[in-house]
C-alpha cells in the first residue's frame, strides 16, 4: 500500500499556521510569538475594489505597525562603530527633492562595491529612515560596502499617495546619482539591491535603465524575496507558495490591495516596469548579473524563483538561494533571534558585490 506525500503548508493543511509548520525555524517562531505574528494575520479590511481613501487609510496603520516591528526586532543588536553616515538631498528626474542615506565603512583602503538600497513595504509604505533599514544598511556598510538608501516615495503612507512610476523614477534617479558619484563615493561596482517592494524596484530599476541605454550604471542585482507578479488579490495557480504560504506574516489579500495602490486604475499590472514577474525574455537579455533570493515560507517564493528561471532562460548571469525556516523577509527582520540567518545574507551580498 503506496501513501501519498504530505503536501507542504497549506496545501496539505488548510488550518496550518506557521507556528506549527514543522519546516518553520523555531528560533524565528518563539521571536514572533509575543506579537502573534506565529499565527494567521487578520484578512485586510480593504481589498482591490475598495474605495481609495479606504485604502490609503488602511496603508497609514500598516505602515505604523510594520516601522515599529523593525526597531523591535533588532533591538538588542550590538552597536556598529565603524561606519560613517551623512545625508544627501538630490532632484529626481520628476524635479522632486529625494533624500539618500549614504553609509561608508571606514575601515577600508581603496575603492569598495557599492550598494544602492531600495526598501521594501510593496512600494506604497514604509521608509528609508526606519530603524530596521538604517540597521540593514548598516550592517551592509561595516561589512565593507557603501550603502546608498533611496528615500523613494511611495504609493500611501506617509510618503504618499504617488503611484507608479513615483518611487520608481526616484529609485532610478538615486541609482543615477551613485553611479555618476562613483569616485568621490569611493566605489568601484555598483550594484542595486533590496528586500520586498525594495526588490521589485532593484529589478524594475535596472530594466529602467536598459530602457534608457545606461546599463552600464549596474553591475549586478541582488532581488530578495522580490514581490513582482501583482497576482495576489486572483491567485495565479502557477504560483503554488501563494497557496502553501498565504497568511504566514503576509496574506494574499493584504497584498493585492497594496497592488491596487501602487496601480490604483490596473493600468500597470502587466507593465514589466511596475511587475517585473511581466518581463519578456527579451526583456531580459543583456541584464547585468542578479542574485535571487527567496524564503521559504514566504507566499512571494515561487515568483522569484519563476524570474530567476526568466532570467536563465534570458542568458543572463544568475544564481538563487531560498532561505529554509524563513518567512517573508525573515532573513532581514530577526537580527536578534537567528544572527547567524541574518548576518549570512549580509556575507552573501558582500561576497556577490565582491565578485562582480
Amino acid at each position: 500500500m503506496t501513501t501519498q506525500p504530505v503536501l507542504p503548508g497549506k496545501l496539505g493543511d488548510p488550518a496550518m499556521v506557521i507556528r506549527t509548520d514543522p519546516r518553520a525555524d523555531p528560533r524565528m517562531v518563539a521571536a514572533m510569538a509575543p506579537m502573534e505574528l506565529d499565527v494567521a494575520p487578520p484578512a485586510a479590511p480593504v481589498d482591490v475594489n475598495s474605495p481609495t481613501e479606504a485604502l490609503l487609510e488602511y496603508a497609514m496603520a500598516a505602515e505604523e505597525g510594520f516601522a515599529a516591528l523593525g526597531e523591535v526586532l533588532s533591538a538588542n543588536a550590538p552597536a556598529i562603530t565603524n561606519v560613517e553616515r551623512r545625508t544627501e538631498v538630490i532632484k529626481g528626474i520628476d524635479g522632486n527633492d529625494i533624500s539618500l542615506y549614504i553609509h561608508t565603512p571606514t575601515d577600508v583602503d581603496g575603492p569598495v562595491p557599492g550598494v544602492v538600497h531600495t526598501h521594501g513595504g510593496g512600494m506604497a509604505i514604509l521608509e528609508a529612515s526606519n530603524a530596521g533599514y538604517i540597521r540593514w544598511r548598516e550592517e551592509l556598510a561595516s561589512s565593507g560596502l557603501v550603502v546608498v538608501g533611496v528615500e523613494f516615495r511611495n504609493a500611501a503612507g506617509k510618503l504618499g499617495p504617488h503611484p507608479f512610476p513615483a518611487g520608481l523614477h526616484d529609485s532610478f534617479s538615486g541609482l543615477q546619482w551613485a553611479n555618476d558619484n562613483r569616485d568621490a563615493l569611493g566605489i568601484s561596482k555598483l550594484i542595486i539591491s533590496g528586500e520586498s517592494g525594495g526588490g521589485n524596484l532593484s529589478i524594475a530599476t535596472t530594466l529602467m535603465a536598459k530602457e534608457k541605454g545606461v546599463l552600464d550604471a549596474v553591475d549586478g542585482v541582488y532581488a530578495q524575496c522580490p514581490y513582482i507578479s501583482g497576482l495576489y488579490a486572483d491567485k495565479d495557480p502557477a504560483l503554488p507558495s501563494l497557496y502553501e504560504n498565504d497568511d504566514y506574516f503576509l496574506n494574499c489579500s493584504m497584498m493585492g490591495s497594496m497592488v491596487r495602490m501602487y496601480s490604483p486604475d490596473g493600468s500597470a499590472d502587466t507593465n514589466p516596469l511596475a511587475w517585473p514577474y511581466h518581463a519578456s525574455v527579451e526583456d531580459l537579455q543583456g541584464l547585468p548579473p542578479h542574485v535571487i533570493s527567496v524564503n521559504q515560507l514566504d507566499p512571494l517564493r515561487d515568483e522569484g524563483l519563476a524570474y530567476f528561471q526568466k532570467l536563465l532562460a534570458a542568458g543572463v548571469s544568475a544564481s538563487s538561494r531560498t532561505v529554509n525556516g524563513t518567512c517573508h523577509a525573515g532573513d532581514c527582520l530577526f537580527r536578534d533571534a537567528m544572527p547567524e540567518v541574518y548576518l549570512g545574507t549580509i556575507r552573501d551580498i558582500n561576497a556577490f558585490a565582491n565578485s562582480l
